[in-house]
């Protein structure tokens, strides 16, 4: 019997077999949690899938995290099929390319908008919806980047994004 076994958990952000969430979903899934995976598009659902479905998921979802609508779908779904949650992990980072070109200094008033919304905030609006599906209590887990602290050439409203996380 692992760890895990007999928990429920939601993993945000996978989006190859290289993507440290899908490490995660691995660790945890050998630990006997179940799975739910969630994509942000069509182009992500076909590298998302596969994977998913190779820990045995049944749940996979379609999820932008800036559309409080599908947010609120994934945890509808959730409680269908499971009643409650033990584990969400939120292991979401965006920007437009064209904000991580030049400095810093030129970011965009939309493309901060939209780094912060995806970057930070939605674990926010995640949580939200997570908490009262951890009836018995739960793990939420987020991952930043050392370039939060510390300057990195071109990670620019990045660094600002998951310093905000």
């Amino acid at each position: 019997m692992g760890l895990l076994e007999n928990k429920k958990g939601v993993i945000f952000g996978v989006a190859n077999e290289r993507s440290i969430a899908w490490a995660i979903a691995q660790s945890i899934h050998k630990e006997g949690c179940e799975l739910a995976f969630t994509y942000a598009n069509p182009v992500l659902e076909s590298r998302v899938r596969p994977l998913a479905e190779s820990v045995g998921s049944k749940m996979i979802l379609p999820c932008d995290v800036t559309n409080d609508g599908e947010i609120d779908a994934v945890f509808n779904k959730i409680k269908e099929g499971w009643g409650a949650l033990d584990i969400l992990i939120h292991s979401i980072a965006f920007a437009n390319k064209d904000e991580l070109k030049g400095m810093f200094v030129d970011t965009s008033r939309d493309g901060f908008k939209l780094a912060m919304d995806v970057s930070a905030f939605s674990l926010v609006a995640l949580a939200k919806r997570a908490y009262p599906l951890m009836t018995n209590g739960g793990s939420m887990v987020t991952m930043t980047y050392y370039g939060s602290e510390k300057v990195i050439p071109n990670y620019n409203v990045m660094g600002v994004a998951k310093a905000a996380l």
